[in-house]
């Protein structure tokens, strides 16, 4: 299957010239001309890699590249007309994967994608498949099974399984749940968190969910 790549940048003939490029080279391409889609675009895609613009409207790259961090291991490499060492490293400190400076040579900008998705295992679909004790969850299939039997989520439920799976061991904030599963606009009660996890767990019929008092909510990692 074609890997996606989410394009985030807001001029339109730099788009144009990266798209072309990665089409050819066998890779499906969605785009975003400004931080809050770019943003949307990843929640509703769910790409394989994510070729991040530094200077965006709305929310700048590094800002963009905090909130994907936070909700995913997403691979993502910044591009960026600011080639300084502050800069680079401002990259780096959101987490990016790579640091591209512009003008680049996209056959340089594929190479560096492949060795990229290379070093995330992107080739390798057992990354796509989350496990937990009885619970599984295939996010390309999106389907959750308890000890081989498919359990019916709504799209929110499977969402915070899939953070609290992805993110083994960690405690997981309400904020985070709201601002990944509902969007970090939205005005939600935080309460409708709580609903959800009560919902999943019942769902499961495995309490592998811990709340954390006053932090969120963890699944423990498997010795």
């Amino acid at each position: 299957m074609a890997k996606t790549v989410l394009v985030i940048e807001d001029e339109e003939a730099i788009r144009s010239v990266i798209r072309a490029f990665l089409e050819d080279a066998g890779y499906t391409v969605v785009q975003a001309a400004d931080g809050e889609a770019g943003v949307a675009q990843f929640r509703a895609c769910r790409p394989d890699l994510v070729l991040l613009d530094v200077m965006l409207p709305k929310l700048d790259g590094f800002a963009v590249c905090k909130i994907l961090r936070q909700e995913s291991r997403t691979p993502i490499l910044m591009l960026t007309a600011l080639d300084d060492d502050d800069n680079q490293l401002k990259g780096f400190d959101a987490l990016a994967d790579d640091y591209i400076a512009k003008p680049f040579s996209m056959p340089v900008v594929l190479k560096r994608i492949e060795a990229v998705l290379r070093r995330a295992g992107g080739d390798d679909p057992a990354n796509r498949v989350l496990r937990h004790g009885a619970v599984t969850l295939d996010a390309d299939g999106q389907c959750v099974q308890v000890h081989g039997q498919p359990v019916e989520l709504t799209a929110r439920e499977f969402a915070i399984l899939r953070i609290l799976l992805e993110n083994q061991g960690r405690v997981i904030s309400r904020q985070r749940l709201l601002d990944s599963v509902w969007g970090r606009y939205d005005p939600i009660d935080d309460r409708v968190v709580s609903t959800h996890i009560k919902n999943l767990r019942k769902k499961l019929g495995a309490d592998c969910i811990e709340t954390i008092r006053g932090a969120g909510y963890k699944i423990e990692k498997e010795n």
